[in-house]
Formats: C-alpha cells, structure tokens, sequence
C-alpha cells in the first residue's frame, strides 16, 4: 500500500462523459479518460485492505460480492499510483483474459465489495482497470504471446462470445491447437452484436481478435453447430468440444403477436443496428428512425435499445417497467442510466414509466403495430414495440445436435464444466444461465482449466470457479 492515507486525501473521481445531447448524435464511445495524475490518484485511494473484498468473487445467500475472476485489485491500483504500467498490467492479466471489455461493460462487482465504498465512496476499480489495458495497447506493451510449443491436441470451441473467447485464449496458451466456430458472419458473440458501438467500439473486439488470432488461435464464421452434420464433424476431429453458445433463448412477451408486424425482441434489434451500422448490411429488422417505440423491460438490453432508438431518430422512446418506481431509488433519489440522460436530453423527460406493462396491442387492417394499450389505462402511439425482457435459457438446437442433457441449461454436475457426453463441456450463459461479461470470462477460464486437465492428465491452469 503505497499511500495509506490515500483514500483520506482523495475524493473518487469517474471517467468524463461527453455531454448526452453530443453524444446521441453519433456512435462513438462516450467515456473520456482522465489525466494521467488524477488516474494515479484515483489508485492510492485503495486501501489494501487485510480482507480485500474486491476480489472475492463469492456468493453468499443469493447474492455475489467481488470479482469472480479474482482481479488483484489492490496490487494493480497500488502500481497504477506508482506509475508503474507494466507491473499493474502483469498483474492484470494473470487473472483477466479481456479486461478491455470488462473495463468497458461491467457492473463492477468489485466496486460494491469495496471497503472504502462502506462510509464513502468506492475505488474506481473498473475505470482503472480500462487505464491499465488501454495504456497498455498505446505504449506497445500488448505483444504477440505465443505457447513455446503445441501439445498436438485440437480443441473445438463453439461459439465466440466472452466464454468462447477466454477459454480458447486460455487452451491456447497452454499449447493446444484452438478452433473457435461462430454461426454468424463476425466472431465475437455478444461483444459484437449484443453491445451497442457507443458502449464497445467494435475496432476494440477486432483488435482482440487480431491479437488471438496473431497467437494461433483459428476463427472460422458462418458454422452453425446446430447442424448435425456439423456437430458429427468437430466430434471426430477435435480432442475436445467446448460449448460456448450463450443463453440466447428470449423470454416470452406474454402476447399474441404471431400476426403483427412491429413487434421484436431486445437482442433482435441490437444485433440488426450493429449489422447495419458497422457492418453495412440492410437487415429485415427496421430501424427506430420516424417511429413512435416503445420498450418493455429494464436492464442493460432495455437501456441499450432506449440509447439506440435515440441515436436511430425515433419520433418518441417510452420504457415500460415492471415494478414500482420505489424499488429503484438510491438514497431517495432515481438514478439515470447512460441512456436515460440522453433520452432527457432529447425529449426532456426521463423515458421510464414504472408499475406498467402491455395489455394489449392495436394494429391497422394489415396488422402493422399503431399502439399498446398499457395496464394503466392509456393507449402510446407505437410502430415499434421492443421485449428486452431477459431471456430463457440457451436454444436447444446444439444440444440436441451434440446429444448433450440440458434443460433451460446444459446440464453439468455442480461445479463441473463437463456435459454428460464425454469430451464435450459447456460454459458461460449456456452453463450458468443469463449473467455478465465477467462471469462469462470466469466460465471460459474454469472450463478451459477442466478440458486442459481431460487433455494433459494435469492442469495448472487456474479455476476461478
């Protein structure tokens, strides 16, 4: 502990945001690093405490509190207040495969494990961390790593998400030959599709990938595992199967829309405003440009597609929230998301109506979406009704296809990675079930720890899990 009375001294300080009426007019990410002093500062206000918290990653009574990679957060703040770049990121990366993404994306487990945060404010752990990685890209410190020699063992991981991506990162580096497959067109799951460009540039997923790939990983797109054909093929080829295929499986609106035009899941739109903004292409999902929206759910997804609708032209956005406003507060006061700032910057209200959901909906004489009447009464004008209402497990055409057991998960003994076919193993949301980028990393790391010990005999590859 480099400043004991670090956290004494200083107050927290945040990155800056661009303001949201500038930032809703493109799709740049929003964030803007602070100075280089102040960021050093920001780590000597970790105390190093005798139980450090912040790193534990457990779950107690229900609830998860820390990092569930084990981050060594009081070692990389106390090199960042050293200024010492290359110890703070080897510490960073013994436990953190991606932390450019989760220092973009996470919720910061850590944070609210924080000691400091119990009578003042948490240490900013995740915007220090992004420090860390990013200065790391710009000073040339990320360099080409690879193993020293290969084992001869091929490795099939099928889906590219963050689980996909860590546990191939992991197999890869302990020198097994690593085939990622993806079915659509660009590797990276979620990170690519499911995450806003604003949140996650997608130059940053890519230059990830270039790095993999430079390090021997192999990513082959447009596979879809689902295939039995497919399936049948990677089984006599590969050594071992990891299942990465997330829990994309959507949650019911509870409707009947099967003959309304309009209506569409949370994840369907993100993915088509990516496909369309990044990637040039013209998908069948319309765009919220001209229209009246309106989205059910609360979440990131929920919040993702109010910043999206936004940044598309909608006529008008309304979130429609389940519980009551009550249960949301902070210190009596109701917190805005990213999103929210920028839809109060545009319409001048906070988007969310709490205690309301959809009763029904009214279409024209072709059933085209013109409105949903709500439960409290009224009817919204609405040529686009979004469901960012969570989701219900994992599709079952993989499972089917691999003969794995599973249910709205892919069915593991408990604190296993191992499916009930030998040689397949699954993690992340298709093992574990809807959660975060830093579970999912967790997941990849533990079951590429498993596969590696089924390969070798042995591992000393490290489960987090």
């Amino acid at each position: 502990m480099g400043k004991p009375t670090g956290f004494l001294e200083y107050a927290r300080r945040d990155d800056l945001r661009r303001p949201p009426e500038e930032r809703v007019r493109d799709w740049e990410e929003f964030h803007i690093p602070l100075p280089q002093a102040v960021r050093e500062q920001q780590g000597a206000r970790c105390m190093n405490c005798g139980v450090p918290f912040c790193q534990t990653g457990m779950v107690y009574e229900g609830r998860t509190f820390g990092c569930p990679l084990h981050n060594l957060i009081p070692e990389w703040n106390d090199m960042i207040m050293s200024g010492n770049l290359g110890h703070a990121l080897a510490r960073l990366l013994k436990t953190n495969n991606f932390p450019e993404f989760t220092g973009r994306v996470c919720p910061a487990p850590c944070e609210s494990a924080c000691v400091c945060g119990i009578y003042g404010q948490a240490v900013s752990n995740r915007d220090n961390e992004l420090s860390i990685i990013e200065g790391a890209f710009s000073e040339g410190l990320m360099r080409r790593r690879r193993p020293p020699q290969w084992s001869g063992k091929k490795v099939c991981v099928v889906g590219s998400g963050p689980a996909g991506l860590a546990a191939a990162d992991q197999l890869n580096h302990r020198g097994h030959s690593v085939t990622v497959v993806e079915r659509e067109a660009h590797p990276g799951g979620l990170l690519t599709y499911g995450i806003p460009s604003m949140k996650l540039d997608k130059s940053i997923v890519k230059r990830r990938l270039d790095l993999m790939t430079d390090e021997g990983v192999t990513f082959v797109t447009g596979v879809d595992a689902a295939d039995e054909t497919v399936a049948r093929r990677l089984m006599a080829e590969y050594d071992a199967v990891i299942l990465c295929c997330g829990a994309g499986r959507p949650r019911p609106l509870g409707l009947d829309t099967s003959a309304v035009t309009g209506v569409y899941y949370g994840t369907e739109f993100l993915k088509a405003a990516v496909e369309r903004q990044v990637f040039g292409q013209t998908p069948a999902v319309p765009t919220a440009e001209g229209r009246h929206v309106v989205i059910v759910g609360t979440g990131d997804t929920a919040s993702d597609c109010v910043a999206t609708a936004l940044r598309q032209g909608c006529v008008s956005v309304t979130q429609l929230v389940r519980r009551r406003r009550e249960d949301y507060l902070v210190a009596g006061t109701l917190p805005l998301d990213y999103a929210h700032e920028e839809a109060a910057a545009v319409t001048g209200a906070d988007p969310r109506r709490f205690s309301v959901q959809v009763k029904e909906l009214t279409v024209d004489k072709d059933g085209a979406l013109t409105g949903v009447v709500t439960t409290s009464g009224d009817t919204l004008p609405c040529e686009l009704l979004i469901a960012a209402t969570g989701f219900a497990g994992c599709e079952r055409g993989v499972c089917e296809a691999f003969g794995v057991e599973a249910g709205d998960t892919v069915t593991t003994a408990p604190g296993r990675h191992a499916t009930s076919v030998e040689k397949v193993f699954a993690a992340g949301d298709m093992r574990r079930g809807q959660s975060l980028v830093v579970w999912a990393i967790a997941e990849g790391r533990a079951a590429a720890a498993e596969a590696d010990a089924f390969l070798n005999g042995y591992t000393n590859l490290v489960r987090p899990l």
